[in-house]
């Protein structure tokens, strides 16, 4: 049996994409963004999942992103692992403020037009009745360095998330930038 939301790449059948919808869609413009907000999600779903496109005009590579969840800025915590081609960590901590670090992506002193990705699966959002967990991927090329990160972590909340506000450490988000929110509908 096939799960429909990630297909079975072992037996040649790609993903079900009819189990996704598109939320909302983030696109930012030629003055840049501190910023971006989603908020009024839906509770109609099982799972959410965040995609972006990223980069910062911070003088820094990797430049960190950050999530909040419904305005809250304590209690989140992770577990990282990341990789350079030559080297790996691995690192687990706890957030009291700010946020959650999310992912890493690329800032200014990264290779012109080059943007780090994200996908993110909140699972169990709307869930009243535990923690929230949230898994990602990320990863950017610059011309031969960069870097992959896989993290988890929590959000140390019973309250469904109804809004996510996604911001760089320090800096702005430059034009170009995109996050995309899905919602995906359980089996």
């Amino acid at each position: 049996m096939l799960n429909t939301i990630l297909g079975s790449f072992s037996t040649g059948v790609a993903p079900s994409t009819s189990s996704y919808e598109s939320i909302a869609t983030v696109t930012v413009g030629s003055g840049g963004a501190t910023d971006v907000t989603f908020s009024s999600i839906s509770s109609d779903y099982t799972h959410l999942q965040l995609r972006a496109i990223a980069r910062t005009d911070q003088a820094v590579i990797p430049a960190e992103l950050a999530i909040t969840f419904n305005g809250v800025t304590s209690g989140y915590g992770r577990h990282t692992l990341f990789g350079t081609g030559t080297s790996v960590v691995a690192d687990a901590r706890s957030y009291s403020d700010p946020a959650y670090y999310l992912q890493m992506i690329t800032g200014a002193s990264a290779g012109s037009n080059t943007f780090g990705t994200v996908i993110m699966d909140i699972l169990d959002y709307k869930n009243t009745n535990k923690f929230k967990t949230i898994r990602s991927l990320a990863g950017y090329d610059n011309n031969g360095s960069g870097y992959i990160f896989l993290n988890s972590t929590y959000f140390g909340s019973t309250n469904a998330i109804s809004s996510m506000t996604i911001a760089t450490q320090s800096g702005n988000f430059v034009q170009y930038t995109q996050f995309a929110l899905y919602g995906i509908k359980g089996a």
